[in-house]
């Protein structure tokens, strides 16, 4: 058997990070196994389904490299399907006309309000003759549900679960203007696009036990399912904004690298040892849905950041490079001349050592592709007052006679230079942070300096002293 694995968000809202892990799990399972990731749109419901959102999905699950084998399959395009279903079941004496109204459904509503039990339809029109319904009426189709007996569920996460019969309804297939239900669209296309196994949050849970009644209804096999334990936050409360319950574009827009956030969904709920590191390659050879976890998971910013902090150390400097430019430029408001972006990349190993995001980087970074002059903060100003200036005209004049613009050699001349006037070499390197970077704090300014190289540097410098006077 070919493993068929689908995920069908909503385009009512954009990838929410639970949903992510959801794509991931389904992905892994998939590729794992051989087998194929489908990505079904479910949009019937055309008045909060959005365009945007359908873009946004799509563009997320490629941002986090789980994109689908097939096309994506749009929901609402197979509406005739579902109703054909339906009608199919009508034929069968499996489904029936229900003309209850909207009046006799809220009696039935409140009398189970008052005995503390849920809604369930309590099949008033299930035998009657449709000769008898009001006039007047759209009638909407229901299932017969099975009412004696129990369903099990063996679900590969959650193990075996079961639910009596009598607590099923006869739960609607198609409202009264002829559209398909969720309950009855997602069956349909789970069977039609081969779904071995359906693996999703544990709050569709109840509505396994339904849509086995359509299974079995049509005499179609069973998908396997596994149903795994929603997020938390760090706090153990339902995952809220608060906690981190974002949209997966805002973790792209702070700055967090995609097989971060996907190492780290990857632990939530599922493990590999004591691995926390784990690459996409050694995660399609571990990975088994079976081994997910039953109790919830609590998804927790700050370790996620602490992981991007590793995967932003070991990633490529020209990609880091090409990932920053664009955040650089916004925060600069200016375009970027090849010559910053070459010192950009040249620059990138001292700079990843001391960035968590990509919003971090491009904060620390933005210094090297400015254009002269730079402007200082407050802080840079106070450390050319008082006989900072004076300090790096010195040293500036030693410079102009130097050509080995390496770290370790201009590291020496500052040395040498603090020495020969009786002082520290900080009293030097803090005066040449705030020229050459605008700021007082940077990576290694002997190190930035060699970046800059030698015309860009004494520039600046130039450009500090001249603003003192």
């Amino acid at each position: 058997m070919t493993v068929v694995t689908r995920f069908a968000p909503s385009p009512t809202g954009f990838l929410h990070i639970g949903g992510a892990r959801t794509a991931l799990f389904n992905w892994l399972y998939a590729t794992h196994t051989g087998g194929k990731f489908l990505l079904r749109i479910e949009d019937t419901d055309r008045a909060r389904s959005t365009e945007e959102a359908t873009k946004a999905i799509i563009h997320g699950l490629h941002w986090l490299g789980l994109d689908p084998d097939e096309e994506p399959i749009s929901q609402f395009s197979r509406q005739q399907s579902h109703v054909d279903v339906a009608k199919k079941l009508l034929a069968e004496g499996k489904a029936y006309y229900c003309y209850s109204s909207p009046q006799e459904l809220e009696q039935m509503r409140e009398k189970a309000k008052l005995a503390g039990k849920p809604m369930r339809y309590d099949g008033t029109w299930r035998d009657r003759d449709p000769s008898e319904a009001p006039p007047g009426v759209d009638p909407v189709v229901r299932i017969k549900s099975e009412q004696t007996g129990t369903t099990v569920l063996n679900d590969i996460i959650q193990g075996d679960v079961s639910v009596e019969n009598t607590e099923l309804d006869d739960f609607v297939l198609l409202r009264a203007d002829g559209t398909p239900t969720y309950m009855l669209a997602v069956v349909v296309d789970d069977h039609d696009m081969g779904i071995t196994h359906v693996i999703r949050g544990d709050d569709h849970l109840t509505n396994t036990f339904r849509q086995i009644q359509l299974y079995k209804a049509m005499g179609w096999e069973l998908p396997q399912f596994a149903h795994m334990p929603l997020l938390h936050g760090s706090d153990g409360k339902k995952l809220s904004k608060r906690h981190g319950a974002l949209g997966v574009e805002a973790y792209e827009e702070m700055g967090f690298l995609p097989e971060a956030l996907c190492n780290y969904l990857l632990r939530l709920g599922w493990g590999h040892g004591d691995d926390e590191i784990i690459s996409r390659r050694q995660a399609i050879e571990w990975f088994d849905i079976a081994d997910v976890g039953k109790a919830a998971a609590r998804f927790d910013m700050d370790k996620l950041t602490s992981l991007n902090a590793h995967y932003m150390r070991e990633a490529n400097d020209f990609r880091l490079a090409k990932l920053a430019l664009p955040k650089i430029a916004g925060i600069l408001g200016e375009n970027i001349s090849p010559e910053a972006e070459d010192r950009l990349k040249k620059g990138m190993p001292g700079l990843k050592e001391r960035a968590k995001t990509l919003v971090e980087l491009a904060e620390n970074a933005a210094f090297y592709c400015k254009s002269r002059p730079i402007e200082m903060n407050e802080k840079a100003k106070a450390l050319l007052l008082g006989d900072g200036a004076d300090k790096l005209a010195g040293f500036r004049a030693i410079l102009t006679q130097t050509f080995d613009w390496k770290a370790s050699a201009l590291e020496d001349k500052a040395r040498a230079f603090s020495e020969e006037n009786g002082c520290k070499l900080g009293a030097v390197a803090q005066p040449l942070r705030a020229a050459l970077s605008g700021s007082n704090s940077s990576p290694g300014i002997f190190e930035v300096m060699e970046v800059l190289g030698r015309e860009e540097s004494i520039g600046r410098i130039d450009d500090a002293i001249s603003n003192q006077h």
